[in-house]
Formats: C-alpha cells, structure tokens, sequence
C-alpha cells in the first residue's frame, strides 16, 4: 500500500476542517480587523497615517519569518507543539500591541503577533498533507479556504463594531481572546498528524535548499506567491482608494471589501467541483490567464476610462476570485514534491507570497499619489510575473 494510499484513507479528525480553517483565520483577521481604525490609531499615537501602516508591511514580514521558522521545527518536532508555540506567541504580540502607547510599540507587538502566527499557520498544509495528497489534498484544502472566508469578510465588520464601543485597542484585545480560546480548543481536539516514521534529522537549511533546489516545485511556488502579492497590493491600496479617493464612507467600506470574499468562496466551491475532472496544475494555469486578463482590464479603464468606484469594485472582485483556482492547486501541487517534509515547502511557498505582498503593498503606498494608478498597476504586474516565472521553471 503506497503512502499516498495510507493518507487517504487515514481515520477521519472529527472537525478536521475547521479547526484547521480557524487557525488560518488568524492572519485574515490580524490583518483586516484593524483597517477601518488606521486614522483613528493614527489620531490617539500622534503619528502619521503612513507609520501606522507601515505596521501592515511588518506584520507580513513577520508572518513570513514565523513560517519559514516554524516549518522545520514542525517537521522536526511535531505540528502540535509549533501550534501551541505561536499561539501563544501570537497572544503576547496583540497584548503588547493592545497596550502600547507609542508607534515603536505597536511596531514590536505586531511584528511577535505575526510571528507566532506563522508558526502556527504553517502547520496547515502541512497537516493536510499528512494526510491526503494529489488532487484530495487540493479538494481538503478548497474546503478549508472555503470556511476561511468567513475571517476576511467578517473582520472589516468586527473591527468597526468594536470602535461603536471602544477604542482601536479592543480590537487587539479581541485577537488575544480569538487566539486564547483557540489554544484551548486545539490544545483539547487536534491530535498529531506528522508520520513519525519517516521523520529524519536534516538541517533547516538543507530542507530549504532541498525545495529551492526544484524546478517545478518553485514554478508553483511563484504562481502561488505573485497572486498573493497582487492580492496585498489590493488589500494595502484599498482604504486610500475606496474611501480616500472614490470618497466611500467608513460604513461602507467593509461591504465593498467584503464582496471580494463573496467571489472568493465562489471560486474556492467551482475548484471543488472541476478537481473531480480536471488536473490541478491545468486550473491554475488557467486562473493565472484569467487573472491577468482582469489585471490588465482595469489598468486600460483606468488609463482611457473613466473608472468610476462602481467599475473598479466588480472587476477587483473577479481579480481576487482567481485566488480560489491559484492558490489551493499551487500549494497543493508544489507540496507534493516534497511528502516528508510538507511544513517546510509550505513555509517557503506561504513566505514568498506575505514577503512579495508586503513588498507589493510597500510599492503601493510609496508610489501611491492618491488615485488607482499605483495599487491597479501592481496588481496587473504580478499576474504576469506569476506567468512568466512558471513558463521559465517548467521548461
């Protein structure tokens, strides 16, 4: 019986997907729950908008370090035990971010919250991938992103119902709760998943350099990280361009952002749905296309349209959807490579994409002036390196 069989097959986890989907939740709501209190955070630190922001590109780098730490040491010594690591790391970080009262705070208490979050996120994949493979750990992980959607659309929502009752710093104190009854329920219900068997000692590094060293896997890794960086240039763009300039209210905000989620569980289902047909790599292929065509769409209305709010909005909601065919069928494909040491080729392909997101976003507000032009350039960019670097690797 082969080991791909073995996984299959194993004994099902009685809320396997759940319990998986609300640790991911993390990021999502670490990072959306907070957008609509950017100028009052800015107002109570004395500090500008710009500083405050910058915390948004630390957060991403710091999610992307937890990952790419918490990969070998959850191949090493286990998924639970790096859970429950940067659970409580994650803990400490909105505690400290909670309390702070100046900007140089905030700074040091997001950049340990999303540390411990990476730690623990990493694990996902790599626990689906203990126990499924091919095309079902593609259909598991659809599944899972399909639960997840419930964080980013809820988080706007979350964020300016907290500020109808308190202050920016009860949204923090509310991630240190998330994160606290999350520990207990893990802690209690999610049991080891990592074959013990096929366990070795190899360095950290030698694991990286084992996944570096892979043509193909890297094609899907850089599929998987640019979509991700296009997403994040939308994500830092969009409070600037919704409401800044398009002139939307705080209260519509999170409606206009939350319709991308709507586009996204869509997309994530019809995945589902085609993987009992179709190859996963030919999904994505054709996502990726479909993506730039989108991209490229609202750069060309931008430049010799009138792009009007209620233009832009359908089109990023199709943009974004393309995450649901990109994602799940690059980080399902690219893992396969890698069967014994899944946490680490998922902490490297997840990296890539927050560290080219948080590079992406940093582009976004560093040539932003105000209109569309920066945030929908990057996001028509990226689609097309994402194209062009997996043409080049799969050769």
């Amino acid at each position: 019986m082969t080991d791909a069989t073995e996984r299959t097959i194993a004994t099902p986890i009685r809320g396997f997907a759940w319990m998986l989907a609300a640790l991911v939740a993390l990021g999502p709501l670490a990072i959306d729950a907070y957008l609509p209190a950017i100028p009052s955070m800015a107002n109570d630190l004395n500090t500008s908008l710009h500083q405050i922001e910058i915390t948004l590109s630390l957060f991403l780098l710091g999610f992307a370090a937890g990952q790419l730490f918490g990969g070998p040491l959850s191949d090493k010594h286990g998924r639970r035990l790096t859970i429950l690591i940067g659970l409580t790391l994650f803990m400490l970080g909105s505690l400290l971010t909670a309390i702070g009262w100046r900007i140089e705070l905030l700074w040091v208490g997001r950049l340990l919250q999303a540390f411990g979050g990476g730690m623990g996120v990493v694990n996902t994949m790599a626990m689906v991938r203990d126990r499924y493979s091919g095309r079902e750990s593609a259909q598991v992980l659809s599944q899972i992103v399909t639960i997840l959607m419930i964080a980013p659309l809820a988080a706007p929502f979350i964020g300016s119902f907290l500020l109808l009752f308190a202050d920016w710093r009860a949204i923090f104190m509310f991630l240190f709760a998330y994160a606290a009854v999350l520990l207990l329920v893990l802690r209690l219900n999610l049991p080891e998943t990592r074959l013990a068997q096929h366990v070795t000692i190899i360095s950290p590094l030698r694991r990286y350099l084992a996944v570096l060293k892979s043509r193909p896997a890297l094609a899907f890794l850089f599929s998987t990280a640019m979509a991700n960086a296009g997403m994040f240039a939308f994500i830092t763009g969009s409070p600037g361009v919704y409401m800044g300039h398009y002139g939307a209210s705080e209260a519509l905000y999170p409606f206009l952002f939350g319709a991308n989620i709507l586009t996204l569980t869509i997309s994530n289902q019809i995945n589902i749905r085609l993987l009992r047909h179709f190859d996963a790599r030919l999904i994505l292929r054709a996502a990726q296309y479909g993506q730039l065509l989108i991209g490229a769409t609202m750069l060309a209305a931008l430049l010799w349209l009138p792009l009007t709010l209620f233009t832009l909005v359908p089109l990023v909601m199709l943009f974004v959807g393309m995450q649901g065919f990109i994602v799940a069928n690059g980080m399902s494909s690219a893992t396969d490579f890698f069967p014994h040491s899944a946490a680490t080729a998922t902490a490297l392909i997840s990296a890539s994409g927050f560290t080219l997101g948080a590079i992406s976003g940093a582009l976004v507000g560093f040539f932003g002036d105000g209109s569309p032009l920066a945030m929908v350039s990057i996001m028509a960019i990226c689609p097309l390196l994402g194209i062009v670097l997996r043409s080049l690797l799969q050769r």
